[in-house]
Parts: structure tokens; C-alpha cells; sequence
């Protein structure tokens, strides 16, 4: 129990006399504390997001450390917060998908599987035997009709579309940076989307990172619209030309 929560954080269903629902509070607080920092850009044929890849023991085999799943061959899932509880809201998330596709014949589109976790989030702070997933999906795709989409679901259940946002900690100081980057509305290519969003995680964490310290997960308009992850060597790239460039 918090200092000053009054005893109304024993149970996710009371609200205290200010409207607070202290549980929901701290899942949002559990994800900061994973220490991960996650932004995710916009562009006008493609979508991005960075995140940090943390190896905590040199034992482990860096290969099988990830925060980035793939929904669909089209759709691309960042999960930023407890790891654990983010394999449960994948799963799920996969298990839709496919049943949508089987149901209707055609992939799901991105905003309706966001709505379907935030659904699920929601449902999390209703019951006292739920406790909320500690976890905030970042979702990418390309739509058919709407073209690049990104869009945010966080531990109460809301979820909006973004051009550019970010997730973890620091994503107050990840934001304001991403504002003052959008301001005109630009028009962001690949490339310029990439680096856009590799630059901001590293203004905000002011260092410098190598291949193997950040993963790179992207959606391109083109014939596959496929989700892939960046490899080093690829991301070497983007940093060379972001060194060249500053």
C-alpha cells in the first residue's frame, strides 16, 4: 500500500474519493520501471518503431531477447513493460488475428486489433481476481484504404491512432521532442522515418548506440507490406548515415 492511498489500493474495483484507481496507476508505473524506452514514427509510405535491447547476463544468448512479435505477416507488435505479461497480450493478439482471417477472409486491420487488446485491457480493470497487464502494445501496419497506421494501447484499455509517439521511461522527454519534429505535419520517407525515430531514442537517453544495443521493427507500403526486424547490419546503416549527418 502507497503512502496517502488510503487503503484504496487493496482492490483494482474501488475508486478512491478523488477517482483514482490506484492498481491501474501502478501497472503504468510497472512499465516505466522495466526500464525500456520505446518510440515508434510515422511516415507517409511506411512505419517504424526503436526500442532498447537490454542482454542482463552475459550467458545469455542475445538472439532470443526481444520486445518486438509479429502479429501477422502484415502486422508488427513492440511491447514495452514486463515481458511476461506481454507473451500473454502477443498470444492473444495472434489468436484473434487468425480467427478474424478465418472468419472473413481478409487480414485484420491494425486500428481493430488495437481495439481488441484495448478491449481486453479494459476488461483487466474490472474484476478483482484481473489484475492490469504491465505492458503498453505499440502496433504498426500498413492499411489498404488508410495507408501507414500506429497506434497505442496502454494497461486502462485506451488506444488512438499516432504520427509519432513513445512508450517506457522517458516517454515524456521522448514526446515532447517527437512534437517539435511534427510541427508542419512532414511527410517522413523510409529512411527518414528510421533514422528520425533512432534519433529521438538517442537524444533522449543522450548516448550513442551500436547495432546490438537497439532492435528496429518496420512496415513498408510495398507489394508484401510485410513486418520485419531490422538486422545489425542494416541498422549499422541507419547509424553510419545518422553519424554522417550530425
Amino acid at each position: 500500500m502507497s503512502r496517502g492511498s488510503g487503503g484504496y489500493d487493496r482492490h483494482i474495483t474501488i475508486f478512491s474519493p478523488e477517482g483514482r484507481l490506484y492498481q491501474v496507476e501502478y501497472a503504468f508505473k510497472a512499465v516505466k520501471a522495466a526500464g525500456i524506452t520505446s518510440i515508434a514514427v510515422r511516415g507517409k509510405d511506411s512505419v517504424c518503431f526503436v526500442t532498447q535491447k537490454k542482454v542482463t547476463d552475459k550467458l545469455i544468448d542475445p538472439t532470443s531477447v526481444t520486445h518486438m512479435f509479429k502479429i501477422t505477416k502484415q502486422i508488427g507488435v513492440l511491447a514495452t513493460g514486463q515481458l511476461a505479461d506481454a507473451r500473454s497480450q502477443v498470444q492473444k493478439a495472434r489468436s484473434e488475428a487468425a480467427e478474424f482471417r478465418f472468419k472473413y477472409g481478409y487480414e485484420m486491420p491494425v486500428d481493430f486489433l488495437a481495439k481488441v487488446l484495448a478491449d481486453q485491457a479494459q476488461v483487466y480493470t474490472q474484476h478483482a481476481y484481473m489484475r492490469p497487464l504491465a505492458v503498453i502494445p505499440i502496433l504498426i501496419g500498413i492499411d489498404e484504404e488508410r495507408g501507414p497506421q500506429l497506434y497505442k494501447v496502454d494497461p486502462a484499455g485506451y488506444y488512438v491512432g499516432y504520427k509519432a509517439t513513445s512508450a517506457g521511461a522517458k516517454d515524456q522527454e521522448a514526446e515532447n521532442y517527437l512534437e517539435k519534429k511534427f510541427k508542419g505535419n512532414p511527410q517522413y520517407s523510409f529512411d527518414e522515418a528510421v533514422q528520425m525515430a533512432i534519433t529521438a531514442l538517442q537524444s533522449v537517453l543522450s548516448e550513442d548506440f551500436k547495432p546490438s544495443q537497439i532492435e528496429v521493427g518496420v512496415v513498408r507500403d510495398d507489394a508484401q507490406k510485410a513486418f520485419r526486424v531490422l538486422t545489425d547490419s542494416e541498422v549499422e546503416e541507419h547509424l553510419t548515415a545518422i553519424s554522417e549527418r550530425d
